[in-house]
């Protein structure tokens, strides 16, 4: 059974609820998910994960949070060569610029995301929360 770490932040609630969905998705496929802050993650935990699912809203001009996700991430970077990873977030202006310049800071790291991207504008729809399960879901094969 693949152990699942879902690291996020979320400042309005749309990213913490894709979060939950892929979670969701990741145990309804077997494996075992775990949910986690910023605050509550460290590179160091890495190691202790087959798969991990990274997840933050778009922020000012389309970028990662700055203070507490982006710090964590770049941590991690190193790390996550040897993991199966996967992105999602919302956002509530633009187009996704600050998720392709994520996928592409990924590949750029020599990080392979297992799958495609999940983004959503506001707060996920069905659609958007079923794709978000279908990611836990890919993780956990």
């Amino acid at each position: 059974m693949k152990k699942i770490a879902v690291v996020y932040w979320s400042g309005t609630g749309n990213t913490e609820a894709m979060a939950n969905a892929v979670a969701a998705g990741a145990r309804e496929a077997g494996a075992t998910a775990e949910l986690f802050t910023p605050d509550d993650f460290s590179a160091e935990r890495v190691a202790g994960y087959d798969a991990l699912a990274w997840g933050c809203s778009a922020q000012g001009s389309e970028v990662l949070e700055e203070y507490a996700f982006e710090p964590l991430f770049a941590a991690c970077e190193a790390a996550l060569r040897s993991k199966s990873v996967a992105l999602f977030g919302s956002y509530g202006w633009g187009d996704g610029e600050w998720m392709r310049a994520w996928e592409q800071r990924c590949s750029d790291a020599g990080i392979g995301l297992a799958c495609e991207s999940v983004i959503c504008c506001d707060a996920p729809d069905d659609d958007a929360a079923a794709k978000c399960r279908a990611l836990g879901a890919a993780l956990a094969k």
